[in-house]
């Protein structure tokens, strides 16, 4: 199964230690800005949303189905299941044989993948915009008649298991974020990852399965997003033939209403993994949620500590200390409140806790001086660049429309979003660095090389 795993941002980050200046930012001028777009959203008779952009540039369509559902919709004892179907939903329906999704569509000349993360489970396509009717037939078909049967779930779960080991167990690093989200949070589903456990998935039945997929593969909890050159009446008709006879549940969506309490103390773990052969350290520091009013000014801080070499982390631990070979940073924003990562993968003959002292030294210039107006308005060009470049490609724009239609619940931020981050100043940066990269919300994972037992 082709995959996009969006899960572990080790992304290249981190930093310039930029001067103290001005406690206010003076505003970025967005002389260049994303154009507006006109997108339009209607719902099914079922329930099924459709938020459609039309763009007639080039004779293709990307056609995307967000279900809203993901890891932390799964209960204890059942993770991994919202991953499963990322693999279940090629496996044939009552018209459309094992992997024959894939390949019709790239029979017409398109390609198509599907990803699951923390909080939904996305499923793409680009084609040939004249094969719109098609590519919506295939999708209800395998929403209205998924055949989830023994062979098939027997299948599909070894697949994931194999790929849980090849992709996390058996890479450097790679249970880092299994543990120190497990640490991280205490009641809150995102304290186990997409990929589930393997005891989960080893004592999962059939029936378990068909169970989650009825729960959440229906149609009001799907959103169909179409970008690209097509007639928006005709797909909506096109829609309403092939989903509605697909009913809706008459019970309701489950939805977890679990809070994490505020933490009140560092949490510290140690581990040693197999095949990790230099010392790294991970500070995770709790965030509000995607599309909330602080949500802005702590991205934009994200950009400032560990968006390329000149940043800060990067600068602080790679160049002027030299203690890591590697130093990053992200936040990871979502439905609900989730991490910023703050990490290092240490230089050969340097600790753990060397890493430590050098990314609290950055932490804490960021919490106790204002960020200069030169380097906030650095930031808000990278996200103004950003909004410009992710926006070329019909799969780039549904890309966004779904994660503000069914992420942020408002489609229209796809034209206002910008201007959260335009209004940000250093005075909402440091406030907010002050609340949120503090000891007592974070918590520290240190990964030690295992000890050698002998001579090799």
């Amino acid at each position: 199964m082709k995959k996009v795993r969006a899960f572990l941002l080790w992304a290249a980050c981190v930093g310039v230690v930029a001067p103290a200046g001005r406690a206010q930012s003076a505003p970025a001028t967005a002389a260049v800005r994303p154009p507006q777009l006109r997108v339009v959203s209607r719902t099914a008779s079922n329930g099924l949303r459709i938020v459609m952009l039309e763009d007639h540039a080039v004779p293709v369509v990307n056609l995307q189905m967000w279900y809203h559902v993901g890891s932390k919709d799964e209960r204890p004892g059942r993770t991994g299941f919202a991953h499963l179907f990322e693999h279940l939903m090629y496996k044939g329906s009552a018209h459309v044989p094992p992997e024959q999704h894939s390949r019709i569509v790239e029979a017409v000349g398109g390609f198509d993948n599907a990803y699951t993360f923390f909080d939904m489970t996305v499923y793409w396509q680009t084609f040939p915009s004249n094969y719109l009717e098609r590519v919506i037939w295939l999708e209800a078909d395998r929403l209205g008649s998924l055949k989830v049967d023994e062979a098939n779930f027997q299948s599909e779960r070894e697949v994931v298991k194999e790929e849980r080991r090849s992709r996390y167990e058996n890479v450097p690093y790679g249970l880092v974020a299994e543990d120190i989200y497990a640490a991280a949070f205490t009641v809150h589903p995102y304290k186990h990852t997409p990929i589930g456990s393997m005891d989960d998935l080893n004592k999962a039945s059939v029936e378990d399965v068909r169970e989650f997929f009825r729960t959440y593969y229906r149609p009001d909890n799907a959103t169909m997003v179409i970008v690209g050159d097509f007639n928006p009446g005709e797909a909506v008709h096109w829609v309403e033939k092939y989903f509605g006879g697909i009913p809706r549940p008459a019970q309701p969506i489950p939805r977890g209403s679990v809070q994490e309490p505020l933490q009140q103390a560092e949490r510290r773990v140690t581990k040693s993994y197999s095949n990790t052969p230099l010392p790294a350290v991970i500070e995770a520091y709790r965030m509000p949620a995607l599309f909330t009013p602080d949500f802005y000014p702590l991205d934009l801080v994200s950009n400032i500590l560990s968006r390329g070499q000149s940043s800060r982390l990067y600068r602080k631990l790679v160049y002027e200390d030299r203690v890591a070979i590697q130093a990053a940073g992200f936040g990871l924003f979502t439905e609900e409140p989730n991490l910023f990562w703050a990490l290092a993968v240490m230089n050969q003959g340097k600790t753990a806790a060397e890493g430590e002292k050098a990314m609290d030294a950055v932490l804490e210039q960021i919490r106790t001086q204002p960020v200069d107006t030169k380097e906030l308005e650095k930031a808000k060009n990278q996200v103004i660049a950003s909004f410009l470049l992710g926006r070329q490609t019909a799969q780039q724009k549904a890309d966004a429309i779904g994660r503000y239609a069914v992420l942020g619940r408002n489609v229209n931020l796809i034209n206002t979003d910008l201007d959260g981050y335009l209004k940000v100043t250093a005075a909402d940066i440091e406030r907010l660095a002050r609340e949120h990269f503090v000891p007592g919300r974070r918590t520290v994972l240190v990964v030690e090389p295992p000890k050698q037992t002998g001579k090799q």
